[in-house]
């Protein structure tokens, strides 16, 4: 038996732990921390989404620590407490992004790619999209009349397409008759101008190909599938 004031012996009235010591209420503490710090990180990455969904044309540039902050009702020190970097906040962002997208890129494959855009594709039809207009008005009037050029050559040869099926090829063959493409196979892809020309030829063959062989594009649930009358299939 213990001799009073012996190592080991409890004093009346003060609770000990198993090992004799006293309770370890920094435990609490510290977990209670834990779920208060990653609350308020998500606190400040659902302001930071918040704040993309009513940015026009993904244009980032309005998305500052500050502006995060003041949505998010916290100080700036709050949000570099848990993102050292604005770049680390949004790459944090783009990760919650592509989560509520269902996107997920380390499985992509051949077979799943088509699947991958069509859900990266709705998933930004969420967000504002304005048009960006060629301010110069030659170039203007040049992109008009190419558009107008290839919607004639697509409705010649879909006579019995529906005007949104017609539409959606043009916009297919539009997408690699553009100075943007071009741009990015040759400075992202590192492609030179004859290969970036040869790729562009090479998907548009395809597209020709489906529309003389009646491969219509797939149409959305719920749009008219009666074909329409074109410039082309009116009897003068």
């Amino acid at each position: 038996m213990a001799r009073a004031g012996s190592a080991g012996a409890s004093e009346p009235g003060k609770p000990r732990t198993v090992d004799g010591g006293p309770p370890r209420a920094h435990s609490y503490e510290n977990s209670q921390r834990s779920r208060q710090a990653a609350a308020t990180r998500e606190r400040i990455l659902a302001a930071a989404t918040e704040l993309v969904h009513e940015l026009p044309n993904w244009d980032w540039r309005s998305l500052t620590v500050r502006a995060v902050a003041r949505r998010a009702g916290v100080n700036e020190s709050t949000v570099y407490r848990h993102f050292a970097t604005e770049r680390n906040l949004r790459d944090a962002i783009l990760r919650q992004l592509e989560a509520e997208a269902g996107v997920e890129l380390t499985s992509l494959n051949l077979g799943t790619i088509g699947q991958t855009i069509a859900q990266t594709y709705t998933y930004l039809g969420r967000f504002p999209i304005g048009s960006r207009p060629i301010t110069d008005p030659t170039f203007a009037a040049l992109d008009e009349r190419r558009r107008a050029a290839l919607r004639d050559a697509v409705s010649q040869a879909a006579t019995d397409w529906t005007s949104d099926e017609r539409e959606m090829a043009t916009a297919a063959l539009d997408t690699y008759w553009s100075l943007p493409t071009f741009e990015r196979m040759v400075t992202t892809w590192n492609l030179d101008p004859a290969a970036a020309t040869s790729t562009a030829t090479w998907v548009i063959s395809l597209i020709e190909t489906a529309i003389r062989t009646g491969q219509r594009p797939p149409q959305p649930a719920g749009r008219d599938q009666t074909p329409d009358i074109g410039p082309h299939d009116a009897t003068s």
